[in-house]
């Protein structure tokens, strides 16, 4: 049985979907006015990965993500290129598309833009109002903190903390209290200073504006879900006071408790000790990652570690990281490439091995997506199988196994075999003249057999001898 580790219970509980078979899951997605960063990667590789696997394992799951294309963000931005704000989320928002796919995320089933949603938006607030949990300024529409008695469950920070938030807040002082959160920011009068020609505005029965940054996503998940289901996933930085912000709107509208089963949050991602900022010129993007770096090497990287757990971005962890890949990426062409022995003894024992990984790999991943524990089977694996091809002792059909195995964990994982380069083809001429070398050590002629290995090494290539004959690799 699959648990998960509830940010709102702050326990591990059994998964047990709304709707048998089948789950409704929705993470925060991207405010589209920049690259984004390895910081976003982290999060939206480990819910692509989530998504993946209980697909594997048969759940019928609707991934929802939502594109924030409307804020204060996007507008300053736009107005410091001078470019329209829409034209300029729409061209961040092809960018993070950009960036997804070479990452190899590709479960969501739905992006649903905050400006597509409008209408929605308009209704919530106007429930809320009516239900008096929220107020309207001269600037705005603010939802009342103090009138929800729940505010805080998820953090365990209290309405008085409020003005301790780790995300963006809204500035106002025409609000009740300094937590109080914008559900609609009324556009400033065209005849003022403050008027935009270009800022976005919509009509709705308090004056023309534009939604606040809470307020899109329960309004979105309501549309598509309803007012309550299985999962939200995000940021840890998004907890408070946004995903307070969440509940505090979705349950005061509905009078239902839990808006949400299960809350996953994933954990801060620090580069060489530090948080990550521009400020400090160790802000990394995607972008920047894949210029240098294959895109399996950020999936390994980041699932290397407990999604809950904080990560810390290094140059020696990118090169630990790739280390482990070469290690995994010679056993997997080996396994293609040696002969094997044909089944027997040993060919049983190694099945045993197998199964035995197995149970170790799913009983990590059950346990709250435990991928560290369940890497360390697959390295132990394969630890074992290097052994085995190195004394010529591999079986045929534990091979097959191995391979079967691989690949069914990267249907999920995705970097054993995704995204891997393909070999470069071999010269005829180095395999002539490693041929060549094969006959001279079969007649235990060394010297010939060097004078041939520096030959090929000054071709370019070195050449490996192996208990099943030899390997070839481009210098």
């Amino acid at each position: 049985m699959i648990k998960l580790c509830n940010s709102l219970s702050r326990k591990k509980e059994p998964l047990k979907p709304r709707k048998n078979g089948a789950l409704n899951l929705f993470v925060c997605g991207l405010t589209v006015y920049d690259f984004s960063h390895v910081g976003h990667a982290r999060t939206y590789v480990v819910f692509d990965m989530v998504v993946k696997y209980l697909r594997q394992k048969k759940y019928k799951v609707f991934y929802l993500q939502n594109i924030t294309d409307v804020d204060d963000k996007i507008i300053q931005r736009a107005r410091e290129l001078k470019q329209n704000p829409k034209d300029l989320a729409r061209e961040f928002e092809k960018e993070y598309s950009w960036d997804m796919k070479a990452l190899g995320v590709n479960s969501v089933s739905k992006y649903a833009r905050a400006t597509e949603h409008i209408k929605e938006i308009i209704s919530q607030i106007k429930r809320l109002l009516a239900a008096g949990y929220a107020y309207e300024t001269t600037d705005g529409i603010y939802y009342d903190i103090l009138k929800f008695k729940d505010y805080g469950k998820l953090s365990h920070r209290t309405t008085l903390q409020a003005e301790d938030a780790v995300s963006r807040i809204d500035e106002s002082v025409k609000k009740k209290h300094k937590g109080d959160f914008a559900l609609w920011k009324f556009s400033p009068p065209e005849d003022s200073q403050a008027y935009g020609q270009d800022e976005p505005r919509w009509p709705s029965p308090w004056g023309k504006g534009r939604p606040g940054w809470h307020i899109e996503d329960t309004a979105i998940t309501e549309k598509y879900f309803g007012s309550q289901y299985d999962i939200h996933g995000g940021a840890r930085d998004l907890m408070f006071p946004h995903h307070e912000a969440e509940i505090a709107q979705m349950e005061a509208v509905s009078g239902k408790k839990p808006m949400v089963n299960y809350w996953l949050h994933t954990g801060f991602l620090t580069v060489s000790g530090e948080k990550m900022s521009k400020s400090l010129g160790n802000f990394i993007t995607i972008r920047d990652f894949l210029r240098t770096h294959s895109p399996r090497v950020l999936r390994l990287m980041v699932l290397k570690s407990h999604y809950r757990s904080p990560i810390d971005y290094s140059e020696n962890a990118i090169r630990q990281t790739e280390q482990e890949l070469r290690r995994l990426d010679e056993f997997t062409e080996k396994l293609e490439r040696n002969k094997l022995r044909k089944d027997g003894v040993q060919a049983n024992l190694m099945k045993i091995q197998i199964a035995k990984t197995k149970g170790a790999f799913d009983a990590a991943m059950e346990d709250d997506f435990n991928t560290p524990k369940a890497l360390a089977a697959i390295f132990a694996l394969v630890h074992r199988g290097n052994s085995l091809l190195a004394k010529n002792e591999m079986r045929t059909a534990a091979a097959k196994e191995m391979r079967e195995f691989l690949a069914e964990t990267d249907g999920f994982l995705q970097f054993i075999f995704w995204g891997k380069q393909r070999k470069e083809k071999i010269p005829e001429e180095i395999l002539r003249l490693a041929k060549e070398r094969g006959k001279y050590r079969r007649r235990k002629d060394w010297q010939k057999a060097d004078e041939i290995r520096k030959q090929i090494s000054v071709l370019g290539y070195r050449i490996e001898d192996t208990a099943g004959g030899h390997e070839i690799k481009k210098i």
